[in-house]
């Protein structure tokens, strides 16, 4: 009973790690993208909140104008 319950501890912490690294990289591609980008902040915004790992990437190849 004690493993089940520490299991269910260490996914639900996974879980918030999870849910709270996806909002910094929100917030992060936002912010970064009202300074570096020509393309709209939101969009950007969005595209990393539907497909987070894939939407950075993304941004950071082609959404930056390059300097």
């Amino acid at each position: 009973m004690l493993l089940q319950f520490e299991l269910a501890l260490v996914g639900f912490v996974l879980s918030l790690l999870t849910f709270v690294g996806q909002i910094v990289l929100v917030i992060w591609t936002y912010n970064d993208a009202t300074d570096n980008s020509s393309h709209p902040a939101v969009l950007w915004t969005l595209v990393v909140l539907f497909a987070p790992l894939l939407g950075v990437v993304l941004y950071l190849l082609f959404g930056r104008d390059q300097r």
